[in-house]
């Protein structure tokens, strides 16, 4: 078996408009392929290339059936997320929107004879452990403030089993579970920003002391999304994965380590710093093996954390020079 061709083929990025869904398409550009994306927000659509979009409503069947109509291959971007407050509060926000789309998208997808369907789960579905996890480990013991969450990923993943191998014609369905992603076009708003987006914004704006939510010492694996998005263009193309796959950087790093790279960066390193221990924070743990995707494909990623973070820094002091982030939502 050979690696997918894109040349000549219709390829949909639903959520297009979104961060990975804009990163995904600016990589595609200049592969040949006829690229098409779905929007439904406000927000402008920030891809480059040659896109055809489609305004499509992907809560409803109607507007997933339009989606995928005509379509080789789907790359499944569209989600509705969110910070840790929001999810602190309104767990629930995740799940009803979420498993609808992901269950229209899928059937919708299938019905109109998409020939592979890529998946963006979560390494939320992992249970709180110390060491690396790999894509076997994946159960229904999750981190109890992601168990919302957690579930809606996991029985979606549950869902793209059943259209690859559980019905008698099967679809192609390649499922994917991120590192901690970070880069251009993240979400930065104060509601919706995740721990380096929201520490990015406050350190380039000056906060001092620059407020943290929790004690700083928590682990986790942060990708940079040009990064993520090779690997998954990697993986989506590789006749040698099967069943779920990683991708991340394989490397721990403590959010205090984090926030001290982005005070240098900023021009801020004598800045203080306030943890407060009593705002939400997340999974303490997560390590993530990428032992199977380098091993399938070759493979990992190119851009270490500093290279990352300067780069992501420089592109929101642009993009935000003259408005805030709430401005361009």
């Amino acid at each position: 078996m050979t690696s997918l061709c894109f040349k000549n083929k219709n390829i949909l990025v639903a959520g297009a408009n979104g961060f990975v869904g804009i990163n995904l398409l600016n990589k595609l550009t200049g592969t040949g392929a006829n690229l098409f994306g779905t929007i439904h927000s406000k927000r402008s659509f920030q891809a480059l290339g040659e896109v055809t979009l489609r305004e499509c409503d992907l809560s409803t069947p109607a507007g997933c059936d339009e989606a995928t109509k005509d379509m080789d291959y789907v790359f499944m971007c569209a989600a509705k997320s969110s910070g840790a407050g929001v999810m602190e509060k309104t767990p629930l926000v995740h799940l009803t929107p979420n498993l609808l789309m992901n269950a229209q998208m899928l059937e919708a997808a299938y019905a109109n004879g998409v020939s592979k369907f890529c998946f963006i789960s979560s390494n939320t579905v992992y249970p709180p452990v110390e060491h690396p996890v790999l894509e076997d480990e994946a159960s229904y013991d999750f981190f109890e403030k992601y168990y919302i969450v957690g579930w809606m990923k996991r029985f979606s993943e549950i869902m793209c089993e059943m259209y690859s191998d559980k019905i008698q014609k099967p679809m192609n369905v390649l499922v994917v579970r991120p590192g901690n992603l970070y880069g251009p076009f993240d979400k930065f708003t104060k509601s919706e920003s995740k721990v380096i987006a929201s520490l990015i914004r406050k350190a380039v704006e000056g906060q001092n002391p620059l407020e943290v939510w929790g004690d700083g010492h928590d682990i986790k694996d942060f990708l940079y999304v040009d990064d993520f998005v090779e690997g998954m263009i990697a993986a989506f193309r590789s006749p040698n994965i099967t069943g779920p796959v990683n991708i991340a950087s394989g490397v721990e790093v403590t959010i205090r380590e984090v926030i001290k790279i982005i005070l240098k960066i900023t021009k801020n390193k004598d800045g203080k710093v306030l943890f407060d221990a009593s705002m939400p924070s997340m999974i303490p743990v997560r390590r993530i093996s990428i032992s199977k995707i380098k091993t399938s494909t070759g493979w990992e990623p190119s851009t270490d954390l500093q290279s990352g973070l300067e780069k992501t820094i420089n592109w929101y002091k642009s993009y935000y020079e003259r408005q805030s982030p709430e401005d361009k939502t």
